[in-house]
């Protein structure tokens, strides 16, 4: 990307750092070989976002990560602290039922299905010879019901540690890097908004608190899984009732400490105002070892031993799937209703007082963009977990017959993803045609914008499909908001289907007309089988993704901008690669403007132009000013505007503009990724360029004998436009440098202006594979 074989890293790690060219690497100390030309410096953060295959695997953490992205969709909202932190109370809230419901899917595979019904049936024990030694035939000492179930118990118990032990480990490697201290200027700084505080890129104590909270929540499922067919058992006639009371104690024990654990969810959340670097008393840091401790007391009373306690049925897997249903729609219900009391509440400029005609970029879908995205995290928890539940019982139950199989919930839950999916179809169709409309009416644009071209039908079809189809991104709203809504209507009746007389669906058509039965029938086991198959495709879609390059562009924009934002809502979610990016990029900037007191320009494209101004908002003023930004392909107002609008909503960038010397903005028509930043007034066309020509030459000329390519969101440098751009942005930033400093042992320009006139760029690959970084 430095367009150089040869170049050499100038500080870092294998993580990330900064590379220059090897003719480069002393040009501080010699000016007068770079007077002409900036020196160019690329920052290099692939292995924060991409790596090895082993990578794939994170993918299973997409909940986790999708719900921790509605924390940051917030609406701009000025003067309503309480209900800000309602909202972000409420997306804490689903992050936590979405751990439960992990877990409990693990739960009910390892305990429900394998150990009570599978080994407790001779004829599916005997099918599976490995099970042999917990079958009651055996009569072995693991044979009896408690015992098979502690045994079991070990594997969902593994997994909130394994969380537990990645979330930790992943905080060390990638987040624990401290920002630029407030204090290394003396002048304060609060235009920038939430990404300017000193606090926004150092979560310790937040992601601390919940990894503890969601670590012991887990604990507790598994623990509940076993106290409670064992406290029933005891109920029962025939039962032990000197143990019925210590299941009394371990029940209300579970109860209580499950109460602290929402408390501790439910307290304040970040502190971005300032750098916390404390952790929360030692009794929030020790509910994991209290929730172990409780596990080992209900593996103790479940394993005791109880005459005449046979498995038959289905464990309580009803009731605790239907609880976490109904938590989560009545928790993204009221999350709706706060993010709209919050859009309505924030009474952006008008177009007339901003002096300008450019109509703002709306938040999407009225500001219930996080509500919507918090219900499609909780449809995905639903997915992957009924998809866990069905694969192992068909694979254990070949027939289907021999064993009860999974919760009744989880079965109408399968059943409704056809007509879902018969909804995503029509939707796409729609979008479909829309595209085509768009295409034919972008002939006139493409021939008006190569007036001198004759013109070929071919090409002129070819460049107004890419532009159709780049204006597809725009309607990323519109398919969330109907998914997410047919998906709540869906749960909803699948909740209603599951508490029926008529229990699974094929059941509750039983006494209709045969075409309705047929179609119950068909949804059911045609449900059954998408349900699991898309948790196969997903899973190794996602192990694809490392070793093609299409499917790793498909996945990364998302990818990119989930990663991008601090773990705030779930500990469990992937890393945040910008909690180690922007201090790298701050560090950097400020201690080389310091040591040479020359100017710069952050230069990004794609996600590295998030990135960009991120950093830029983290800089101190004195710095600041001597910053230029330039972006391209950049997804700023496009897909973060309207996404997180309280974090890069006009006021935010209007700000950022502000307080940099100048910046410039480059974009395609053709790119579906990046756009103009269409800031108001007479911002907006200080900022935009006016769209870039895709492809540069319409046929065939003597300087382009050959058919140019149609670039869309890749190599923005090969347009003459940068390297033009960037010129005009360096001789803006040249008077307002201040004179060298004096005794810092470095030398300066024979025309005494600063040392080097050196550029800085960093930014983020072609197609948002997250990694690539250019000069």
């Amino acid at each position: 990307m430095l367009d150089d074989p040869r170049t050499v890293r100038v500080t870092g790690d294998d993580t990330a750092a900064v590379y220059r060219r090897a003719d480069d690497v002393d040009a501080e100390m010699r000016p007068g070989g770079h007077r002409s030309t900036p020196v160019p410096e690329a920052y290099v953060w692939c292995n924060l976002t991409s790596g090895n295959g082993s990578r794939a695997l994170w993918l299973l953490l997409l909940p986790f990560m999708v719900v921790n992205l509605a924390h940051w969709m917030r609406p701009c909202a000025h003067g309503r602290r309480r209900t800000v932190r309602l909202y972000g109370l409420l997306v804490r809230l689903c992050g936590l039922t979405l751990t439960v419901l992990l877990v409990a899917a693990a739960c009910e595979a390892a305990l429900d299905l394998i150990a009570w019904q599978c080994a407790g049936t001779r004829a599916c024990a005997a099918r599976h010879s490995w099970l042999g030694f917990l079958s009651p035939a055996a009569g072995g000492w693991w044979s009896t019901p408690g015992r098979r179930l502690v045994l079991a118990a070990l594997v969902p118990g593994a997994l909130p540690a394994l969380l537990w032990y990645l979330s930790h480990r992943t905080w060390s490697a990638y987040e624990s890097q401290q920002p630029l201290s407030p204090g290394s200027d003396p002048e304060e700084d609060t235009a920038g908004g939430a990404l300017a505080r000193p606090g926004f890129w150092y979560g310790r104590r937040l992601v601390a608190r919940l990894r503890a909270a969601h670590t012991a929540a887990g604990l507790l499922t598994v623990a509940a899984a076993l106290t409670l067919p064992a406290a029933h058992a005891d109920r029962r006639p025939g039962g032990l009732e000197a143990l019925d009371p210590l299941g009394w104690l371990l029940q209300a024990a579970l109860a209580v400490t499950a109460g602290v654990v929402v408390g501790v969810v439910c307290r304040r959340g970040r502190s971005e105002h300032r750098l916390d670097r404390q952790l929360d008393r030692p009794l929030v840091r020790r509910l994991p070892l209290g929730a172990l401790l409780l596990l080992a007391l209900a593996a103790l009373y479940a394993g005791w031993s109880r005459p005449g306690w046979h498995s038959t049925g289905r464990l309580q897997g009803d009731a605790a799937f239907g609880a976490i249903t109904l938590v989560q729609g009545f928790l993204v219900v009221v999350l709706g209703v706060t993010a709209h009391l919050l859009h309505r509440a924030h009474r952006p400029p008008s177009r007339a007082a901003a002096g300008s005609d450019a109509a703002p970029s709306p938040a999407a879908l009225r500001g219930l963009g996080g509500p919507v995205v918090a219900m499609l995290a909780c449809a995905l928890g639903g997915v992957m977990s009924g998809g866990v539940a069905q694969r192992v019982s068909d694979w254990l139950d070949g027939t289907g017959t021999a064993l009860p199989g999974p919760p009744v919930l989880l079965t109408w839950q399968a059943s409704v993803i056809p007509p879902l999916l018969v909804v995503v179809l029509v939707l796409c169709g729609r979008l479909a045609g829309r595209a085509l409309r768009r295409a034919r009416a972008e002939r006139t644009a493409v021939a008006r914008d190569y007036p001198d071209e004759p013109l070929d039908a071919r090409r002129t079809r070819q460049i107004a499909r890419v532009r159709a189809v780049a204006t597809l991104t725009d309607d990323a709203p519109l398919v969330a908001g109907v998914v997410s809504a047919v998906a709540l209507l869906l749960g909803a009746a699948a909740v209603v289907g599951a508490l029926g007389p008529g229990r699974t669906p094929a059941r509750a058509a039983a006494g209709l007309q045969a075409p309705v039965l047929g179609a119950a029938e068909t949804a059911q086991a045609l449900g059954s089988w998408l349900i699991g198959l898309g948790f196969i495709v997903f899973v190794t879609w996602g192990q694809r993704a490392y070793k093609d390059a299409s499917a790793r562009r498909t996945i990364g924009i998302l990818w990119d901008v989930g990663t991008f934002w601090p773990r705030a809502a779930h500990p469990f979610a992937p890393p945040c690669y910008a909690e180690r990016a922007v201090p790298d990029l701050t560090w950097r900037m400020a201690t080389w403007t310091r040591e040479t007191g020359g100017r710069l320009v952050l230069s990004g494209h794609s996600q590295g132009s998030v990135l960009a101004a991120a950093a830029a908002w983290q800089l101190p003023p004195s710095v600041r000013r001597r910053v230029a930004l330039l972006t391209y392909g950049s997804p700023l107002t496009r897909l973060y505007g309207r996404w997180f609008p309280a974090h890069f909503g006009q006021e935010a960038l209007v700000g950022l503009h502000r307080d940099i010397v100048c910046w410039r903005n480059l974009y395609r028509l053709t790119d579906p990724i990046g756009g103009p930043v269409r800031l108001p007034g007479d911002c907006g066309p200080t900022v935009d360029r006016a769209p870039l020509k895709d492809p540069l030459v319409y046929g065939r000329t003597a300087r382009h004998p050959l058919p140019e390519p149609i670039l869309g969101h890749s190599d923005y440098q090969a347009d003459p436009a940068f390297a033009e751009e960037r010129r005009r942005l360096l001789a803006r930033l040249h008077p307002e440098v201040p004179a060298p400093r004096h005794g810092t042992g470095q030398p300066t320009d024979p025309d005494g202006t600063g040392p080097t006139g050196t550029e800085r760029q960093e930014d983020a690959g072609p197609q948002g594979n997250g990694g690539r970084s250019s000069g």
